[in-house]
């Protein structure tokens, strides 16, 4: 019934932001709460960047990325996030029904407003000009370097700032222009170009200036000492996530929950952790590990990884995204089970696949990927489609094949399809942890700790997403 109250609504506002001059709009998606939490699934837009979302030593991060985890988890759907190249079409995505949300760190402005509906704020924030320091200025004085500096914006008059045309710092910089009574040199630039790219051009002395919100200017300053911050073109503004005017249920839940976490210690933690620790972003930027580098790659492995994949007809980064799973890239560790290496090993599997350092991380690598082959080779003739074999072999490699042969057996007695994962084997895995199932008389190898297996393919394949998305 409530279900369908809300499609109802959502109907209603379809009408009326839509129907009201009697022109059809056939791009505005109606798609509202109630058919994100059907189909189990929000999709969110954002823009990568280093610190909205990023990859780093293997593991998706960013302040947007965590908070869509913590939304995700609070609605009770999972988050696929899209990530949007270009920032300038991001609104034309969303009204395309491409995504449900834009989580990117959006300032509200009367444009953008005529476009889509803004949730609460969870950020309030100042542009400030982004602005290089003097060449020399490590050999000058303080008020040397304060006087080559514009602290005025009337001083922006005739001098070019680069910018996005779709940003909300365009917009300033022509409001600007009207209250100064001057023309500023606004240059446009691709819808590509990030805040941190632009940022990152003024401190190599490609561009002279350009704007961002303050706390992404302040947390970049770590890390280009030779830039200047402190010239403040606007007031506080309200920086928010955008929803389509025809969703209104999803806007109402997300403000719920904004306003909720705003009033937690986690919310600081994830907001200190991306623009207030400063050392952390210095080191993940320097990092070869960080997706947002030139050649950024996942691991030191990488190289290995891509070799000893192509043995296994497998996209490297699904082979990273395992060796993390496992390990985090950590040869020393070992587990409570006794499991050894990269590939967490156990002694007597690995000795039978060729091992004889268990600490060797390329060792490792080449025995953990010979133990794949010869699972994939055992469920072949069974399962011959490739893209669904994937599910039992990666399961089979952390729970054991007997276990996944146990789970196909209570499949194939209860009259599912036993040589499908997902709404089957899976499900009977789960019921493994179950006396009257893993006592049942077509069960040979007993209980099953399910949910690990389960979760373990769900975690590799979804960070084999990310991966994918940031890693080229």
């Amino acid at each position: 019934m409530v279900s369908r109250i809300i499609r109802l609504i959502t109907t209603m506002a379809v009408v009326f932001f839509c129907g009201c001059s009697g022109e059809k709009n056939v791009n505005i998606q109606s798609r509202d709460l109630a058919d994100i939490k059907e189909s189990g699934k929000l999709v969110a837009l954002t823009g990568y960047s280093a610190t909205s979302y990023f990859i780093y030593r293997g593991q998706p991060m960013g302040f947007e990325y965590e908070l869509l985890q913590r939304l995700g988890k609070h609605l009770g759907v999972e988050v696929e996030i899209k990530v949007t190249r270009d920032m300038d079409k991001v609104f034309d995505m969303l009204n395309n029904g491409e995504g449900d949300i834009i989580a990117s760190g959006m300032a509200r402005t009367k444009d953008r407003m005529e476009k889509a509906d803004f949730t609460l704020p969870y950020i309030m924030v100042k542009q400030v000009l982004v602005q290089r320091k003097p060449d020399n200025w490590r050999k000058m004085k303080l008020h040397e370097i304060e006087k080559s500096f514009i602290r005025n914006p009337v001083y922006l008059v005739g001098e070019q700032v680069h910018v996005r045309k779709e940003s909300s710092y365009y917009k300033r910089l022509k409001n600007l222009e009207e209250e100064i009574g001057g023309d500023i040199g606004i240059v446009e630039t691709p819808g590509n170009l990030s805040t941190e790219e632009l940022i990152r051009m003024v401190a190599d002395g490609e561009i002279d200036f350009t704007v961002a919100d303050e706390n992404i200017a302040m947390i970049n300053q770590s890390y280009y000492s030779n830039i200047d911050v402190a010239t403040e073109i606007s007031l506080q503004q309200r920086i928010s996530w955008v929803v389509r005017n025809t969703s209104p249920q999803l806007k109402m839940g997300v403000n719920f929950w904004i306003e909720t976490f705003m009033d937690s210690t986690d919310y600081y933690v994830i907001y200190n952790k991306y623009f207030k620790n400063r050392g952390a972003f210095r080191k993940r930027v320097k990092s070869e590990y960080f997706s947002g580098r030139e050649g950024g790659g996942i691991s030191q492995y990488d190289t290995t990884i891509q070799t000893q994949a192509k043995r296994l007809n497998w996209d490297w980064r699904l082979l990273a995204s395992q060796i993390y799973q496992e390990s985090q890239f950590d040869p020393e560790i070992k587990s409570w089970a006794g499991a050894v290496g990269l590939m967490q090993l156990m002694p007597p599997t690995a000795k039978q696949f060729g091992a004889t350092k268990l600490n060797d991380p390329f060792q490792s690598i080449e025995v953990g990927v010979n133990y794949l082959k010869w699972l994939d080779g055992y469920w072949a003739e069974e399962i011959p489609d490739t893209s669904e074999r994937l599910f039992f072999v990666l399961s089979s490699y952390n729970a054991g094949y007997n276990h996944i042969a146990d789970a196909r057996r209570l499949v194939d007695k209860y009259g599912g399809d036993s040589n499908t994962w997902h709404e089957n084997v899976d499900q009977y895995l789960l019921r493994l942890m179950n006396d009257e199932f893993f006592n049942d008389e077509v069960v040979k190898f007993g209980y099953c700790r399910g949910r690990e297996p389960v979760n373990y393919v769900e975690e590799i394949l979804a960070r084999y997403g990310h991966y994918k998305k940031l890693v080229q």
